[in-house]
């Protein structure tokens, strides 16, 4: 039986799950939400780059992201930080649609799952 290794357990929810070759990363928001839609994307793209480096992977083996914006009107402002910062010959498979977010602060939540 694989083992699941999980990274950063709170209460509610654990930020990274490892379940034998696969890595699980709960929803990404930025640290601080007083900035806009573009910077709050280089935070959590930051973030991932951190969590996946810690389970010993990196963003070119991402498999499949999430992107959930407050506000669809957002798409162009993330999608050229997601543009500078994808590996542009491992692109994942990726969804992004617009929804209400738990926090009015929150523009981007972004969900990846990855390879090792």
């Amino acid at each position: 039986m694989q083992q699941i290794v999980r990274h950063e357990v709170g209460p509610r929810m654990t930020q990274m799950v490892v379940h034998g070759d696969t890595i699980y990363l709960c929803g990404q928001t930025a640290a601080d939400r007083s900035v806009g839609a573009a910077d709050q994307t280089r935070q959590i793209l930051a973030r991932i780059d951190e969590l996946l480096a810690a389970a010993g992977s990196n963003k070119s083996k991402l498999l499949s992201v999430q992107i959930w914006l407050a506000d669809i009107r957002y798409y162009d402002e993330m999608n050229a930080v997601w543009d500078a910062w994808v590996d542009p010959q491992n692109t994942p498979g990726r969804a992004t649609c617009e929804a209400r977010m738990a926090f009015p602060d929150v523009f981007v939540e972004i969900i990846a799952i990855a390879a090792k």
